[in-house]
């Protein structure tokens, strides 16, 4: 059986690229697996390794230390080291989607006003129907967040410069705008919205349960799924329209799957944790420097590297504070500065 134009056209590596690029992905799991281990032993109160094992797989226990060690690991680290690995894969690979739908090397999951949807319905929840928990109002950000993409995608897909990454790129900052200055009015005119806002908006995988993180990661897995499956046309795309229509593409289509891909994956993350600024943004750029532009080494790259840095940065707030703790989107956010100011001196961006 002949190959498709997409295939065919896809980019090609070399035998020594290639293995190349698989030993960078085996030491990227490495790490990630080193990280969550070292999550769970680090906090306020550290754990030894022989701990966090008995944490891990000892049964009821009649020593009431130990059974506070079961419960800090099991309730608290599990389900926190969990979610930083869930929301940092999906938000590296939403990153790298966007950057490469857009051809816009400083784009981000909130160009599609991802965040900013997710900000507006909480403030709404919690102001219109008095929602207090977060378990509760998690389900509205997601909704908006998936409302915000699908608004901006609509927008972008109308009149002349329909399906133009950078009439993509103007919709969602518009939307973006509007739904921060309503977020701002309905939390100034509500004091336990503008609380519980400031204190979702630092982003943050600590305090969630499985009961949320399971369906968030349902989503997320069915957006990767769809990821995986636009690679080959991302890098065509990255070609030009033109190109890529004359190969055979049908860009619309290719679109559609990869702004749904990329609404799933931001949408869900952000409803989790809040938003993480910078996160794949910097993830991107790091992966692409590893790997070059094919997105099919591109992507995987970038979402174990989103995991890695989430989880990292989660230790370092944990540390750096004691006994207190910095949200990880605090310790990303004063990461990421830095970084893209380096890249910009060192004028480093790349094209998507």
């Amino acid at each position: 059986m002949g190959m498709t134009a997409v295939e065919r056209a896809a980019p090609k590596g070399s035998t020594p690229a290639r293995q190349r690029r698989v030993v960078g992905l085996g030491i990227l799991v490495v790490v990630l697996v080193v990280a969550a281990a070292v999550s769970l032993a680090v906090g306020a109160r550290a754990l030894s390794p022989g701990q966090v094992w008995h944490g891990l797989f000892a049964g009821p226990d009649a020593d009431q230390r130990l059974t506070e060690i079961r419960l800090i690991v099991r309730t608290v680290r599990v389900p926190r080291t969990v979610l930083a690995v869930v929301a940092g894969i999906a938000l590296g690979v939403g990153g790298a989607l966007i950057q490469g739908y857009t051809r816009n090397p400083i784009a981000d999951t909130g160009l599609l006003g991802v965040n900013s949807g997710a900000s507006f319905t909480v403030v709404l929840a919690i102001s219109v129907f008095g929602l207090g928990d977060p378990f509760q109002y998690v389900w509205f950000a997601f909704l908006g967040a998936a409302a915000a993409g699908v608004v901006v995608f609509g927008l972008s897909s109308l009149g002349r410069g329909a399906g133009n990454p950078l009439t993509l790129a103007l919709a969602g900052q518009g939307v973006a705008v509007f739904l921060a200055a309503m977020t701002t009015a309905i939390a100034l005119s509500d004091q336990a919205a503008l609380n519980a806002l400031r204190f979702w908006n630092a982003g943050s995988v600590a305090g969630v349960g499985f009961d949320v993180i399971w369906p968030v990661t349902a989503f997320i897995g069915v957006g990767l799924v769809l990821a995986l499956s636009t690679l080959p046309a991302i890098n065509l795309l990255n070609l030009g329209d033109d190109v890529a229509r004359g190969l055979g593409l049908n860009i619309a289509r290719s679109r559609i799957v990869g702004i749904v891909a990329i609404t799933l994956l931001a949408g869900a993350a952000t409803a989790a944790c809040g938003p993480i600024a910078f996160l794949g943004l910097m993830v991107a750029h790091v992966a692409r420097y590893l790997t070059g532009p094919d997105y099919r080494w591109l992507v995987p790259y970038a979402g174990l590297l989103g995991a890695i840095v989430l989880l990292v940065c989660d230790i370092v707030g944990r540390l750096v504070v004691r006994p207190g703790e910095l949200d990880a989107g605090v310790v990303v956010a004063l990461l990421g500065a830095p970084f893209f100011a380096a890249l910009v001196w060192l004028g480093k961006f790349k094209n998507a």
